[in-house]
């Protein structure tokens, strides 16, 4: 059986650990990687980054040794901004690209300036706080927790200059699906997420789900349900035996 390999990045503040639980829910076909960021989880001692492409072009260089093909990226909120920017990054070091992108949560590259606005200053504390408060993913007793905030709140804060700070690139298309998924309460608008139809001369979609902005937890079934159906179509392409990227 061709295993398909499923890179996860995760959303702002967050540790790719966010996807772990996954494993469980996944067939054995599809073997999920999450791409830890530096400056948090198991790296936390490394510096953070506010620069999108240059993250991407390091988290290309560490993954590119073993990954291995076919293999697909799904990123949510700042995960998929960066999900995209990896994909390019990947095919600049003469690698293939995903069989599929999966982007949720967010707005398209081209669609940053107005859902961006007001990130490309840093942020103090209360801003961030408040900001956790109305994204509703964050319990009060946890804001409230002085000692969790004062780790959380720096890798926030570079997280909201990552997205600040983006701009979008004129360069070739990426070939592969795109696949967009929606929460039908979140502040994406239908018009921002459609705009990621122009970052693939490939096929695109849109799922909008019932929840606000964390819903891949809120839904997390019907999630993994279109990521399984998704990617089992091109698993079915891919039937060759798996190959090592060099």
């Amino acid at each position: 059986m061709t295993q398909l390999n499923l890179l996860c990045l995760p959303y702002s503040g967050a540790s790719a650990m966010v996807y772990s639980r996954w494993r469980r829910q996944l067939p054995p076909w599809l073997h999920l990687q999450p791409v830890e960021l530096p400056g948090r989880g198991s790296r936390y001692a490394e510096p953070l980054h506010t620069d999108m492409r240059g993250l991407a072009r390091q988290l290309a260089l560490e993954v590119r040794a073993t990954l291995r093909a076919p293999y697909a990226l799904f990123g949510h909120s700042l995960g998929a901004l960066l999900a995209c920017e990896l994909a390019h990054a990947l095919r600049a070091l003469g690698c293939p690209e995903p069989v599929a992108l999966f982007a949720s949560g967010t707005a398209a590259p081209t669609r940053r300036s107005e859902y961006d606005r007001g990130f490309a200053e840093p942020k103090t504390d209360a801003q961030l706080i408040e900001q956790l408060r109305t994204l509703n993913g964050t319990r009060e007793e946890v804001l409230a927790n002085e000692e969790l905030m004062s780790l959380t709140l720096p890798i926030l804060r570079a997280d909201f200059l990552l997205c600040g700070s983006f701009r979008p690139l004129q360069r070739p298309l990426l070939n592969c699906p795109v696949h967009v998924l929606g929460g039908k309460a979140d502040r994406a608008t239908a018009e921002q997420l459609i705009a990621w139809s122009q970052e693939t001369h490939g096929s695109f979609s849109v799922d909008m789900l019932a929840g606000g902005h964390f819903f891949i937890h809120e839904h997390e079934a019907k999630v993994l349900s279109l990521l399984k159906g998704h990617l089992d179509v091109q698993r079915r392409r891919h039937l060759q035996p798996a190959a090592v990227i060099s």
